[in-house]
């Protein structure tokens, strides 16, 4: 099946066009209103309470080993966090491989109780540690804990597209993303309260940890049936050469692929600053524990507000332009957080939570913690939508699991070198900024590998930067499926509007003359551009476009041309060449017919060529409009109806 069908699938049987189009209207308002309905809020509020009791035990296991290191034997408090860490991502790289076929064979809601049974077991083994101040069977409840997490991870995000459209993806997965991080928040604030307690607050934390399991195991109850992608499936219980499977089938969509890696290097981030903060807070801030749940609030509030940011920046559709601007937020605020701990004055004793706020170089390390985590979000909510829709339904899973493997692989990593610098003499500051820089180094090579995600940072920040766009029914525009987009030509940045506006990847055909240009060039042609030129320019080139076009749409994608050929000197459309007609003639496909309005007059139409350097009659954050009308059969894509139509489109507004 095509990943790009995924988007209308609902336990993976098509949706009827009354039933989606109720979807596309629902798809117009408040990504909240998810929480109101039975297909989203029990599973959203499963896991809401699986994240919150992991970090009640671990914050709570965290800061007893930290700060009363005394009452367990063994137990070094430095590298304690990194090492609990460690633990709870072990099972990650043992079981994932085993679960993302589990999750393609059962039925989800079915696993998703039965995982929430075994939490119960699990915390009845964490209560008995924290009451007797075991750190092996805490150890142990850590590492069942992963186990409880590498189960439910496929289950959870394979969840997600069976359940909610494409255009409620992003809204889905941002309030996934936001739920988890206020989970971490409550979790955080819980164990770091219950390990406050310095006579009970061993049993606080197990009371806290069994009660939040029982609840959890109540709600999944109402979680609603999803049918198994591929119930004959044969489990390959062999973990090594399942996860060997796992990664070569996530490794057969290159950007797929790519945007695991992505999404394992957020972790290998995230891990590092999270497992930090214990000791970033002692030994660099001198503060008490209690302001570790600071530091995670603010961390926590700030995920939650990127994630949810992405619906709207995004216009509720998958904006992975959105990905590069998050890891250029993160290395920033990152390098800053290094820069704002050296400033800090050595305070002489543990600070409490009033004292560590009424010093205002503190604000500045909240600040960079804050709009870290809030790139954070910007960068892991559309990679994790592009994942699940362009991943085929039936395995799905197992791209899921094969993404917790590659996510356990470098959060290892991450404590092993967190620990190997400690261990080195290298303090917190540091380690933090070489986190930092080699986001940079990551991130480019990524973005070498995919330019998909750094045409569309580049699109969506031009766009973004000089004017604010109205679409009218970008619906036309098809999700799945092969289509001739045709646009008016008003100005150089036309392709780039439209680039910026389409759900999809679009293969422009183009003047061959732009390719000349070094930075338009590379651009273009790392968008895939087909370069054309007249018959009597160059005919072998032309016979070429003409072959790429009908292969590009043989295979599926969306081929925007403009048929005027030029840019308009008077405002008015150019006459319509013969170019569509020759490229629906060899591959009949439906043609989209476009109109921009607004872009005359602007700095990048022809509309000052007399006045140089050009004055901006239509300044930053000018109005334009995209218009998109009713496919027409190919048959009738006729250049004179083709005309009559975007003119029409257009309408008087130029």
């Amino acid at each position: 099946m095509d990943p790009r069908r995924s988007a209308h699938f609902m336990n993976d049987r098509p949706l009827p066009r009354s039933r989606r189009a109720a979807r596309a209207h629902e798809a117009h308002e408040s990504q909240f209103r998810l929480l109101g309905q039975r297909r989203f809020a029990p599973f959203f509020w499963t896991q809401f309470l699986g994240a919150m009791n992991d970090n009640v035990f671990k914050i709570g296991f965290t800061s007893l080993v930290t700060y009363q290191a005394a009452r367990f034997s063994g137990v070094d408090p430095r590298t304690a966090a990194f090492l609990i860490s460690a633990i709870f991502i072990l099972p990650f790289v043992l079981f994932s491989a085993t679960s993302g076929q589990i999750a393609d064979k059962y039925d989800k809601a079915l696993l998703t109780r039965l995982v929430k049974t075994f939490e119960i077991a699990v915390m009845l083994i964490g209560g008995a540690g924290f009451w007797l101040h075991s750190a092996p069977l805490l150890y142990l409840c850590t590492f069942l804990m992963g186990v409880h997490s590498t189960v439910f991870g496929p289950v959870k995000y394979s969840y997600l597209p069976q359940h909610l459209s494409n255009a409620e993806l992003v809204g889905g997965n941002g309030m996934v993303e936001m739920g988890t991080f206020v989970a971490i928040l409550v979790g955080t604030i819980v164990g770091g309260a219950g390990a406050g307690f310095a006579e009970h607050g061993a049993l606080v934390l197990a009371c806290a940890c069994i009660a939040i399991a029982l609840t959890g195991r109540a709600v999944s109850g109402f979680v609603p049936a999803t049918p198994a992608p591929q119930p004959e499936l044969r489990i390959n219980w062999n973990p090594v050469s399942e996860t060997w499977r796992n990664l070569k089938l996530a490794r057969e969509n290159r950007t797929v692929f790519l945007s695991l890696l992505g999404i394992s290097w957020l972790w290998f981030v995230g891990a590092t600053f999270l497992a930090s903060f214990f000791s970033f807070a002692k030994d660099v801030l001198s503060a008490d524990p209690d302001v570790v749940t600071v530091l995670l609030a603010t961390f926590s509030i700030g995920i939650g507000v990127g994630s949810l940011l992405c619906e709207r920046l995004s216009k509720r559709r998958i904006e992975i332009g959105l990905v590069p601007l998050g890891s250029i937020g993160m290395s920033v605020f990152a390098i800053d957080l290094f820069f704002a701990s050296h400033a800090l004055p050595p305070a002489g004793h543990l600070l409490s939570v009033g004292e560590f706020l009424a010093r205002s170089v503190h604000w500045r390390v909240l600040a960079d913690l804050f709009l870290l985590a809030m790139f954070g979000g910007f960068y892991s909510v559309p990679l994790y939508a592009l994942i699940q829709s362009r991943s085929q339904p039936s395995h799905r899973a197992r791209i899921i699991a094969a993404n917790n493997i590659l996510n356990s692989l470098f959060m290892i990593v991450s404590a092993l070198m967190a620990m190997g610098m400690t261990a080195a003499g290298f303090g917190i500051p540091a380690i933090f900024l070489v986190t930092a820089l080699l986001n940079v180094v990551v991130a480019g090579y990524i973005y070498s590998l995919v330019p998909e995600f750094l045409l569309r940072f580049i699109a969506w920040l031009l766009v973004h930067t000089f004017y604010r766009i109205r679409l009218v029914h970008a619906e036309r525009i098809p999700e799945e499926g092969a289509a001739v987009l045709v646009c008016n030509h008003v100005s150089f940045v036309d392709a780039i509007v439209i680039m910026a506006e389409s759900p999809r990847p679009i293969r422009f055909v183009m003047d061959h003359r732009i390719f000349r240009s070094p930075f338009v060039g590379w651009l273009f042609r790392h968008a895939k551009a087909i370069p054309i030129a007249p018959a009597h320019e160059d005919p072998a080139l032309l016979a070429r476009a003409y072959d790429r076009c009908a292969q590009a749409l043989a295979d599926g994608e969306l081929v925007c041309i403009f048929p005027e050929g030029k840019l308009t000197r008077t405002r008015e459309l150019n006459p319509f060449r013969h170019g569509v007609s020759e490229i629906v003639k060899r591959t009949p496909a439906p043609v989209i017919p476009m109109a921009l309005r607004g872009l005359w007059g602007s700095v990048f139409s022809r509309a000052l060529d007399a006045h140089w350097p050009r004055p901006i009659s239509k300044g930053v954050m000018s109005r334009l409009s995209l218009a998109v009308g009713e496919p027409i059969d190919p048959a009738l894509a006729t250049p004179e109806k083709l005309q009559q139509t975007v003119t029409e489109l257009r309408g008087a507004r130029k």
